[in-house]
């Protein structure tokens, strides 16, 4: 059994959730560690993101997302609404912003509370099979990592752990 553990780099903009289509890069450390049969799981550290599998939607929204990405969006800010004023949200409380304010925190990107909800409802990783040294999503299948902070743009952390042989 071999475990193999590697990460890359992504660019969120922060005006919008940030979808990250990684298929390609996780089907490269996968090709590069030379397991045929196993599991890959594609995670995040970051808790304001998420994983998910899923297909490629073609069509384009006027938001410059793939339609079926911007119904996801849509979904969740009925369920979540966008954290716009302060108070609207019990997070962050005092000790939060505090502590933000002690680490020369920006104290308006403290208020990313939607974030971490919409992340938390989704989940943080998503497990692929891999069969012939490849992943196993079918024929339209794509792996997003999906930041959903929306206060600043910022670099995130893709993590890819592969278990097989």
């Amino acid at each position: 059994m071999k475990t193999v553990r590697e990460s890359f780099k992504v660019h969120s903009t922060g005006v919008q959730p940030t979808f990250h289509n990684v298929k390609n890069q996780v089907q490269e450390i996968v090709t590069k560690s030379g397991v045929q049969s196993g599991i890959c799981v594609v995670y995040s550290h970051h808790t304001t993101c998420c994983v998910i599998t899923d297909e490629s939607a073609f069509d384009m929204s006027m938001t410059g997302l793939e339609t079926l990405q911007q119904d996801l969006v849509n979904v969740m800010e009925d369920m979540i609404p966008s954290y716009r004023t302060e108070g609207m949200y019990l997070h962050p409380g005092p000790k939060a912003i505090k502590f933000a304010d002690e680490h020369d925190e920006n104290l308006y990107c403290a208020h990313n509370t939607d974030a971490h909800l919409r992340s938390s409802i989704i989940g943080r990783s998503e497990t692929i099979v891999l069969i012939d040294g490849k992943l196993d999503l079918g024929s339209f299948g794509n792996i997003y990592f999906i930041d959903w902070d929306q206060r600043r743009a910022r670099e995130r952390t893709v993590m890819v752990q592969i278990i097989g042989e």
